[in-house]
């Protein structure tokens, strides 16, 4: 493919997922995926190019841009090389014309940047945005932190993370045979830190509320030597489905699955009511702490979404808190930088519960800062997603 039909290809597919940003649909990088399988013509640098394409005009527009051609014009501002690319060829996009309506720019919509906790200021919304690194953890099972720095001498220990290995961003680390024998798996710091954060130990009974694939479940089994008790839920199968073959790889053969139904995870848990020692509720959200990832997110909340997510949290929060045991413990995450979602929906928690407190002190020093009854991490502060995360003891 030429350069200029690299860039065509990049404002087709924008337009396929901003429509689908508006319209609740598959996100980014399913619909590259399907792109790219109707186009085998284009080979690996072509995909490459139209990839970095694609993510930079998202990452450029704040908000769902009319189309996108209006993306790309306003990665053009940013990227002025790629003008000469609106060269009217065959298989390339027009020429640029004086009167073109371009996407706005920044990191977000004002309404949505005032939703943000108080501790994200301007400092961080550079680092929002930036492409993330790839983070490992080591298996404890079958590895160590050691061992990653021998597969992947290019990289540096995280800090504050024991088992955790930091690779360059689109490093194909999945490829690496110690991939397939489970000696690691790919994982955020922040996800890391909030695995630590739950304080487990061997022998206990632990229930991940809300498992969906199952990395968080396979950071328990890690940091509890394979063995505790651990029951790992989640109400879509498709998701769940993906644990069991994780926790073969990784050698976690104490992990019991169970696909919950909405509206009947009380009933569904019956034989696990005040029973567990820690109890961990990674809560669906909005996602605002992962658009380093998935920056296309920024396009798709609105007021009603999140207030979904509300509901559902908080739901989940009273559901999960049902399960735990006297003086056991509750961890609540949401991968969110969003005051509703996380300190106002902690204190809610605290005020509806009686009797439980809320826990200081237990993220490694120079990680997190207070927020409320809880700690918030920043990919500014904290060189890993944004995270909102709060461990809660049960009265005895």
């Amino acid at each position: 493919m030429t350069p200029a039909a690299r860039l065509q290809t990049s404002i087709e597919i924008l337009d396929a997922i901003a429509a689908a940003a508006r319209e609740g649909g598959a996100p980014a990088d399913a619909i590259f995926a399907e792109a790219m399988r109707a186009r085998r013509y284009a080979g690996s640098k072509d995909r490459r190019a139209i990839r970095a394409h694609v993510y930079d005009a998202i990452r450029a527009a704040r908000s769902a841009p009319a189309s996108g051609r209006a993306a790309m014009l306003a990665l053009v501002d940013v990227q002025p090389d790629l003008a000469a690319l609106f060269d009217g060829s065959g298989y390339g996009p027009a020429p640029i014309t004086d009167d073109e309506a371009r996407a706005e720019t920044g990191l977000a919509a004002g309404a949505l940047i005032d939703l943000f906790d108080a501790l994200v200021g301007e400092d961080e919304h550079e680092a929002m945005l930036a492409r993330a690194p790839l983070d490992l953890r080591a298996n404890r099972i079958k590895s160590s932190q050691g061992d990653l720095s021998h597969l992947f001498p290019d990289g540096e220990a995280i800090p504050g993370a024991p088992d955790g290995w930091r690779l360059p961003p689109e490093t194909a680390a999945v490829q690496h045979p110690g991939y397939a024998e489970g000696r690691f798996e790919v994982q955020d710091a922040a996800s890391q830190y909030a695995s630590a954060a739950l304080d487990t130990a061997a022998g206990q009974a632990i229930v991940d509320l809300c498992a969906g694939g199952g990395g968080k479940t396979l950071a328990i089994a890690s940091l509890t030597g394979n063995d505790a008790e651990i029951l790992a839920c989640d109400t879509n199968r498709a998701r769940l489905q993906q644990l069991q073959p994780r926790a073969e790889r990784a050698g976690a053969t104490r992990v019991e699955t169970r696909l919950l139904n909405p509206g009947q995870e009380r009933a569904m848990l019956d034989d696990w009511q005040g029973r567990a020692d820690r109890v961990f509720v990674d809560a669906p959200c909005s996602g605002s702490g992962t658009w380093r990832r998935s920056p296309e997110l920024r396009w798709r909340l609105t007021p009603a979404r999140l207030d979904r997510h509300r509901a559902d949290q908080a739901k989940l929060i009273d559901i999960g808190a049902d399960l735990v045991a006297p003086g056991g413990k509750l961890l609540y995450a949401v991968c969110s930088i969003i005051t509703r979602e996380g300190r106002a929906q902690v204190d809610d928690f605290l005020n509806r519960h009686p009797g439980w407190t809320a826990d200081a002190g237990y993220l490694p020093e120079g990680i997190g800062r207070a927020a409320g009854a809880g700690f918030l991490l920043t990919p500014g502060h904290d060189g890993c997603d944004g995270f909102f995360l709060a461990r809660l003891t049960s009265p005895c």
